[in-house]
């Protein structure tokens, strides 16, 4: 329902791009002063601005496929012009009403064709640039490092280094590239232990463009004890219109195909359950706070989660959304592993997202339980990150 409510919104702000566009494009030679020359504009333009609303209603396809990645690409250009051109227009009518009596020098040359014509070249630069490093910052993963003790022992262990992924997304935007290069990365690491939080899939199971070789590279993971994996919100049959989904009466789950597709490419699911791991650690894997998955109506508290275990050896946790944190180290748990914010992905998103997570990204210590957030692997909706990174985190865990 937000995205029908948010349609006029998304199209006075597209009406008004194509109008100060226009105004620029018209100033700086006067073939764009033609009608037809307007209109042939305005018409490509309403292509793209309408290819979010065409991806989603055309059927399984090549022209479905690339819809949706040039809708994805829009959506960050459109966040990035908006925001330019709003900064820009704002300044001008300031200097233009409430100061123009300060007697800003240069002003009567601001407000000139040709002024008009360097302001808008600088916002053209400025969403170029941004837009430019936004999509290759998005296929460049990072690995980053942390170390943490925890106060157990772990049988025969004195170590352990664990991988933690999350949010592959794995669908339009992120595809066999971007997995090459992941599972590279994660090889890189030598591993004891891989972990992948959730979000493995963005929505569709048909989105994904060649599940075959998909899983083949997944299988090209090397790690001692083998990589577990937990369900995210996004591990579900549904189709998403602008970063929107639908309500519905049934439930939304994983489809028999997602589950598949993991058993393929060597990943095993944790569906609420834990493995003891070399008869020296547990590994717990929860499923999603909001859609816990087929065969799961409510997840276990943290509580329960623990209640079967001997906590003398320590607990790691995967979890999608790093929710409910002091409910889990009171419950005894070590290690905390999540995903889900994607750090905000994109600027300024990264600030906002401060306000809604204890922990949006990175390393917290919750009494005796670390907690680590990934900025993901993937990305959701624009395909671009600005201000945050991809990445893949090294986790050396220290016994005592």
């Amino acid at each position: 329902m937000a995205a029908i409510y948010l349609a006029p919104f998304y199209l006075l702000v597209c009406v008004y791009i194509l109008l100060r566009s226009l105004h620029w494009f018209q100033v700086l030679h006067t073939v764009f002063q033609n009608v037809w020359v307007c209109r042939g504009i305005g018409l490509v333009y309403l292509f793209v601005v309408f290819s979010i609303l065409i991806a989603f209603m055309a059927p399984a396809s090549g022209f479905r496929r690339f819809m949706k990645l040039l809708s994805n690409y829009w959506l960050g250009v459109l966040m990035y012009t908006l925001m330019t051109l709003g900064i820009a227009d704002g300044l001008r009518l300031l200097l233009k009403y409430p100061l123009r009596n300060l007697g800003f020098p240069g002003r009567e040359l601001l407000f000139s064709n040709m002024g008009t014509a360097v302001v808008g070249a600088v916002c053209a630069v400025i969403i170029s640039t941004v837009s430019i490093y936004g999509v290759l910052s998005a296929g460049n993963i990072h690995t980053t490092k942390y170390n943490i003790s925890v106060d157990k022992k772990a049988g025969n262990m004195k170590e352990l280094n664990v991988v933690l992924v999350a949010d592959l997304h794995l669908g339009y935007n992120i595809g066999c590239k971007q997995m090459e290069q992941m599972t590279e990365k994660i090889n890189e690491q030598k591993p004891d232990l891989v972990v992948v939080a959730g979000d493995i899939f963005d929505n569709e199971y048909e989105a994904l463009d060649d599940p075959e070789k998909l899983a083949e590279i997944l299988r090209g993971i090397r790690s001692k004890y083998g990589v577990y994996a937990c369900y995210g919100n996004h591990d579900i049959q549904e189709k998403i219109l602008a970063g929107f989904t639908f309500g519905s009466k049934e439930k939304k789950e994983s489809t028999p195909e997602m589950d598949e597709f993991l058993e393929k490419a060597g990943i095993t699911l944790l569906r609420d359950e834990y493995v003891l791991i070399d008869d020296s650690l547990y590994l717990y894997g929860r499923p999603d706070y909001e859609r816990p998955g087929r065969g799961i109506d409510k997840r276990k508290t943290p509580q329960e989660i623990t209640e079967g275990m001997d906590v003398s050896l320590p607990v790691l946790v995967i979890d999608h959304e790093p929710r409910e944190l002091q409910e889990l180290a009171d419950a005894g748990v070590d290690v905390d592993l999540c995903g889900h914010t994607h750090d905000g992905q994109v600027f300024p998103g990264n600030i906002v997202i401060r306000f809604f997570w204890e922990n949006k990204c990175g390393y917290l210590k919750k009494e005796n339980m670390h907690n680590i957030v990934t900025s993901g692997v993937g990305l959701f909706g624009p395909n671009m990150r600005v201000g945050t990174k991809s990445e893949i985190c090294d986790v050396s865990i220290c016994f005592n």
